[in-house]
């Protein structure tokens, strides 16, 4: 299936200040609920600040991302600077599942011994951090159709929104009931909520940094294709990646038919058409080989095998 280049753009400084708002208004927000926390003895509430605190960081990356990413292709970076989101991606997944797993062993230590908890500010400042997770979708909303990443940091502030609802039944049930274990128990239920996005997401992330094929394109399928384009012959050696969450690129050893040797140009015209409209890749490198001269037994996938006649 080809990839859907229907994006809808803003203007990339309106975007900017769009998200830097968000990161100010994360960043304050992370600073009041890790102060109020320690104040109201709510490690579910710290738990919320660290959540937001990694959206934060989430937004600066993205912010930082879309400034360098607008650097034009030079010497020593010929594809271009966007990979260093993929980079910061995975050092801030990594840091989320190592935050998760810390507040999953600091909330059962006190699901053994509950300490005081004063409600009040648990919902108090529970409620502040619903109304900014809600002002950050908003600003993100409308960015989030044309990114990959700010799609990705628009869920997770509805994930915070409902982080924060639980924040504030939390400190509600603490207020009616003392059921002082509810605390460490959301935290719990917080950092599990973590730690599933976090695995959930770095997966991909992974796979692009390892040059992995995109799992919505079949390989078998694209190279049935190209052997279908006529004067395709044999296709070979082939190499299928990503370059970041948009861009796909493939090189591969085309052999030509030897009837069709005179008509390279409109052989690799058709593959080059084919492969933008049945599966989106705008990026292809084609080395053509004639029969004579093909690589023999080189393997279909990769650089393995095959010597020149």
């Amino acid at each position: 299936m080809p990839h859907d280049e229907g994006h809808t753009h803003i203007d990339p400084s309106s975007g900017d200040r769009r998200v830097a708002i968000a990161i100010w208004a994360n960043g304050l927000l992370t600073v009041v609920q890790i102060v109020g926390g320690l104040f109201a003895g709510s490690l579910a509430l710290i738990a919320d600040a660290i959540h937001n605190f990694s959206d934060m960081a989430s937004l600066v990356i993205a912010f930082g991302a879309r400034k360098i990413s607008r650097r034009p292709a030079d010497g020593q970076m010929t594809f271009g600077y966007q990979r260093i989101e993929i980079v910061a991606a995975l050092i801030n997944y990594t840091t989320l599942i190592v935050i998760g797993l810390y507040l999953i062993y600091e909330g059962g230590m006190r699901m053994i011994d509950p300490p005081e908890v004063l409600g009040w500010w648990v919902v108090i400042l529970g409620g502040v951090a619903l109304i900014v997770d809600t002002l950050t979708a908003m600003l993100t909303y409308s960015m989030q159709k044309g990114s990959v990443n700010i799609r990705a940091l628009f869920l997770h502030n509805l994930s915070d929104a409902l982080s924060s609802v639980a924040v504030i039944v939390g400190g509600t049930l603490i207020l009616l009931y003392d059921i002082r274990w509810i605390d460490p128990a959301i935290t719990i239920g917080i950092a599990i909520y973590i730690l599933y996005l976090a695995f959930t997401e770095i997966g991909g992330t992974i796979r692009l940094l390892m040059l992995a094929s995109p799992p919505e394109i079949e390989i078998e399928e694209m190279i049935r294709c190209v052997a279908g384009v006529q004067g395709v012959e044999d296709m070979h050696r082939v190499h299928f990646w990503q370059i970041d969450e948009e861009r796909v690129c493939v090189d591969a050893h085309i052999v030509v038919a030897r009837e069709h040797w005179d008509r390279m140009e409109a052989v690799k015209r058709d593959i080059k058409r084919m492969l933008a409209k049945e599966f989106g890749i705008h990026h292809s490198t084609l080395e053509f080989e004639h029969p004579d001269h093909a690589h023999h037994d080189a393997a279909v996938i990769g650089a393995g095998g095959g010597q020149n006649a």
